[in-house]
């Protein structure tokens, strides 16, 4: 989603629309998955290519779209639901509706799991909503290191000393240090774009549309694409679908009037501006081969649709 270079640039109308168009045409998207309400679309790769860009949709009866829209927001909820979630946070915030956030997934065994920084924006539009992010890192600019006080990131942790030669060489040569680097435990994959598009049906329901093209950073066998298309994709929908319906009775009891997506007043993370973010390119980061993984080592779990 990236207008290409480096320059981080925060979602405008255009591409709210442009995105809105994606989910909406089946023009150019090839049927994947189609049962028990849920659809799933591939467009215009191939089975063996890693990046595929990849569509969903579910009808969800009885959830409203505002409803959904919290859901998807609310991360505190979404460590009730998500069981492929590891870890999220939000790291900052860019405006009102934008902010930038880490998020590790748990990828169906035996494959490496991954993890994202990513810029996200989000609209609600009349009775609709989106939802849009795209892969950022976050340098730090080269100049006199900062005294380190209070809590460390772990990056910069593990020796003062150390920190201060680092810096001095990033301001010698150049170089920008990265604040959320790689995780060796983790593969860093990249969010060309993703997101999501609520609409309201008119009949107390939603129809929800997931649209995601990831560089997983590693040559997947053939298997993992047909997977994801064929069982990850349709339960990951399903999922956000009774997450919907059970959310309200959870939000009652959980600060029910706590929505910083909706009131950006209560936004209390630290700003962050878009000159210390540069877009996060796939070629700058590890890229493995899994190809060689056979498919009877997935989990049975990974199987249910």
């Amino acid at each position: 989603m990236s207008r290409g270079g480096d320059m981080v640039y925060i979602p405008d109308d255009s591409d709210f629309s442009s995105f809105r168009d994606q989910c909406e045409s089946l023009e150019g998207w090839h049927c994947r998955y189609n049962k028990a309400g849920v659809t799933v679309w591939s467009q215009g790769q191939e089975e063996s290519c890693t990046v595929q860009k990849i569509k969903t949709r579910i009808s969800c009866k009885d959830v409203p779209a505002e409803t959904l829209y919290d859901v998807l927001h609310d991360t505190r909820y979404r460590k009730k639901w998500d069981s492929n979630m590891i870890e999220t946070y939000d790291i900052g915030r860019l405006t009102v509706n934008a902010d930038v956030g880490y998020y590790s997934w748990k990828c169906p065994s035996p494959l490496k799991n991954r993890d994202f920084v990513t810029l996200r924006s989000w609209l609600p539009l009349g009775n609709d909503y989106m939802i849009i992010n795209y892969s950022v890192k976050h340098p730090v600019s080269p100049r006199p290191a900062p005294a380190l006080t209070g809590v460390l990131p772990t990056w910069a942790s593990r020796h003062r000393q150390g920190w201060a030669a680092a810096w001095a060489h990033s301001e010698l040569h150049g170089i920008s240090l990265q604040k959320y680097p790689p995780r060796k435990d983790f593969v860093r994959a990249v969010s060309l774009q993703t997101g999501y598009l609520i609409k309201a049906n008119g009949a107390g329901g939603c129809i929800l549309y997931y649209l995601t093209q990831v560089d997983p950073r590693g040559s997947l066998p053939k298997w993992v694409v047909n997977r994801v298309s064929q069982f990850v994709a349709p339960k990951a929908m399903k999922k956000i679908y009774k997450a919907g319906l059970k959310y309200p009775e959870w939000k009652r009891k959980h600060d029910p009037g706590y929505k910083p997506w909706v009131y950006p007043e209560q936004n209390t993370l630290p700003s962050v501006s878009l000159a210390e973010l540069s877009v996060q390119h796939a070629d700058s980061l590890e890229n493995i081969d899994e190809t060689g993984l056979p498919e009877d080592h997935l989990s049975t779990s990974d199987h249910e649709a």
